[in-house]
């Protein structure tokens, strides 16, 4: 049995210590059996029960899914094809070069690295390529969607950088050129970051780089949430607007399996970050991952502008259903949103978090998020909303006014029941994986 993790929350170690409870009293057979039967259940939650409107988690087209299963995870590929350290990779090598192929395509990039865990171990790769330990760097905060990674609490942090959070916008919820520029000749970074958890509003990459150019500063996209978006041509091209690298996550508006993604357009980070990859922190990595992923580029490659759109057309259109229905969202004045996101004031509702909480016993599923403005103790002050999922199990513009009135029902009752019933009536009219080559409406 495993040490009690003292330092967790009460309500973490009550859970640890439920679970155990169980898992002590089970045979080998039965602790598989329960493992199953618990994959069985997320299924039953999130693709059954639930609308998922978190927009940091997507589905998988089923064909790159089934790569996942394929055997090739397993198999190890150490170093670069034609040059393996072992042999019989000719295949899975293969798939590689195809892959990172199809990323540059898509990304509008020379060079990508795929042999990277998450979309967290990407920023990581991308500060060992950029900065020693000790340097400083300019980061967004959480007030505008800034992400832990790139601050002291994570990779940044534990990689020995020292952070200055930027100063912001606030109604263009993203950074204050003027007094950026201030703030990068007093600090003197080596890397200015930008992008983050919620992006309603292009950012001034050009104005970033032009002041990363000032004082010999590097410039990082985090397009975590963005890679759809970007893919499909309804966001600005960050390097094309003049960051040198960008990372991000595969699985959410991306819709691929779990893992991390670099591009650039640099030969020198991409020798860099290749050295990173191998021999240095990845060695072997997931073959099965990166067939996975392979698919999933190649659809957007097909059909990548179609999904853009209606992930951007769904958003706006379930934001103004909200408003209309009395409930106030962050940035109304400038149109909500030009992304596949938007945000719900929550301090009436009690904060971000324990609003998402309190909605998912309705069969909706979402997510907390800082904003700007009077704050929540011991909460976000935001609710995000997303639709790259409901966007990808095919619903259309036409179905935001019922997803609205779920929602702020949902917000403004005690009872969940009766609303999660017909959640979950409502979720049977939508099925399959659309936005595919094989379902490419």
């Amino acid at each position: 049995m495993p040490a009690e993790r003292t330092w967790l929350a009460p309500q973490s170690q009550e859970v640890v210590q439920s679970v155990l409870a169980k898992y002590i009293t089970l045979d080998p057979s039965g602790i598989q059996n329960e493992i199953e039967a618990l994959a069985k259940e997320s299924h039953k939650i999130h693709d059954i029960d639930s609308i998922n409107l978190n927009p940091a988690t997507n589905i998988l087209n089923p064909r790159a899914e089934a790569l996942l299963s394929s055997g090739m995870g397993s198999r190890a590929s150490l170093g670069h094809p034609g040059d393996k350290y072992e042999v019989g990779l000719d295949a899975i090598e293969k798939i590689e070069v195809i892959t990172s192929a199809l990323a540059c395509d898509v990304f509008g990039a020379e060079f990508s690295e795929f042999r990277v865990g998450s979309g967290a171990l990407a920023n990581l790769y991308a500060f060992m390529a950029t900065c020693k330990a000790g340097d400083t760097i300019i980061a967004p905060p959480a007030t505008i969607g800034g992400h832990v990674t790139h601050h002291a609490d994570g990779a940044a942090g534990l990689y020995g950088l020292k952070t200055v959070s930027a100063p912001v916008n606030e109604d263009g919820y993203t950074v204050d050129i003027d007094a950026l520029r201030k703030l990068a000749h007093e600090v003197k970074p080596k890397l200015i970051t930008i992008g983050g958890s919620l992006n309603l509003f292009f950012h001034p990459i050009k104005e970033v780089r032009a002041i990363a150019d000032e004082v010999g500063a590097l410039v990082l996209f985090d397009a975590a949430h963005l890679c759809g978006m970007i893919a499909g041509k309804v966001w600005p091209q960050p390097l094309a607007e003049g960051a040198h690298l960008m990372t991000f996550s595969t699985y959410k508006s991306l819709g691929g399996p779990a893992g991390g993604l670099i591009v650039t357009n640099d030969a020198k980070l991409a020798h860099i970050l290749d050295g990173i990859a191998y021999p240095g922190l990845t060695a072997n990595f997931d073959a099965a991952k990166t067939a996975a992923l392979g698919v999933t580029l190649q659809d957007w490659k097909s059909v990548g502008p179609a999904y853009a759109q209606m992930m951007l057309k769904t958003a706006h259109k379930l934001a103004t259903e909200i408003a209309s229905r009395g409930v106030e969202i962050f940035a109304a004045n400038r149109g909500f949103t030009k992304s596949h996101q938007f945000a719900i004031l929550a301090k009436p509702f009690g904060g971000g978090q324990s609003t998402s909480k309190k909605i998912a016993h309705a069969g909706l599923l979402s997510c907390g998020i800082g904003l700007p403005g009077p704050t929540v103790d011991g909460d976000n002050n935001g609710l995000r909303i997303g639709t790259p999922e409901v966007a990808r199990i095919g619903m259309k513009e036409k179905d935001m006014p019922q997803l609205a009135d779920f929602i702020v029902r949902a917000l403004t009752t005690t009872d969940m029941a009766p609303i999660a019933k017909e959640v979950k009536e409502f979720r049977k009219q939508f099925s399959g994986v659309h936005y595919t080559v094989d379902l490419p409406e």
